[in-house]
């Protein structure tokens, strides 16, 4: 897991760096992004929830620590949960 966090943080600074060659600034201001990141995540995790609703299943605790295992909403899931 720690191997993801830092491919992500090192592929944040290598487009910092393309930014600052090409003389462009970000996009977005930093909270306004982190702020679209957390809508994304949000907006994912809506579609489980809002599925077990419709479906009028109940929503408890052992169902998302099944579908969010280590209590982490962004946890990936493990290689045997993968299909091929």
């Amino acid at each position: 897991m720690l191997k993801t966090y830092i491919l992500s943080l090192l592929a944040g600074i290598l487009i910092g760096v393309f930014y600052a060659v090409i003389d462009v600034g970000s996009p977005a201001p930093p909270v306004i992004a982190l702020l679209g990141l957390l809508g994304m995540q949000i907006g994912e995790h809506l579609i489980p929830v809002g599925k077990r609703l419709l479906n009028r299943e109940k929503l408890h605790h052992s169902w998302f620590r099944h579908e969010y295992p280590s209590g982490g909403i962004d946890t990936p899931a493990s290689p045997r949960d993968k299909t091929s």
